[in-house]
């Protein structure tokens, strides 16, 4: 029963993570809330999900003519060393520590869609 659980958990990120709203906003409370794994589990099984989805959507958008290239290195690599730095970071962090960083993400993050809704909502 499990094994559907997850697939189920997997299968609504992927969802979410295709439309354009990042898949581990469900992901990852669905693994730790709903299934019990582990803080530092659920996000690398996160990440690990979405090397795939991105390396598809960058082929995507490469064939389209979507992909600029001008200034690439001046994003990627401050990119890259961040992110390991963070990485190695959330390793050494105690499991609460990252659920109540990862809470305060996706508080931020309502707060910012709420923010977008009005906004364009005062436009109309």
């Amino acid at each position: 029963m499990s094994f559907i659980l997850y697939l189920i958990a997997g299968f609504a990120a992927g969802l979410l993570g295709g439309m354009g709203m990042g898949g581990g906003t469900v992901l990852i409370p669905a693994l730790t809330i709903l299934l019990g794994v582990e803080q530092h589990v659920a996000q690398a099984a996160n990440l690990i999900a979405f090397l795939p989805m991105a390396a598809f959507s960058l082929k995507v958008h490469k064939e389209r003519g979507l992909l600029k290239t001008e200034g690439i290195a001046g994003i990627v690599i401050p990119a890259v060393i961040i992110s390991v730095l963070s990485g190695l970071v959330a390793a050494l962090l105690p499991a609460e520590v990252l659920k109540k960083l990862f809470g305060a993400f996706l508080i931020l993050l309502a707060v910012k869609g709420l923010l977008s809704v009005r906004l364009t909502a005062k436009k109309k």
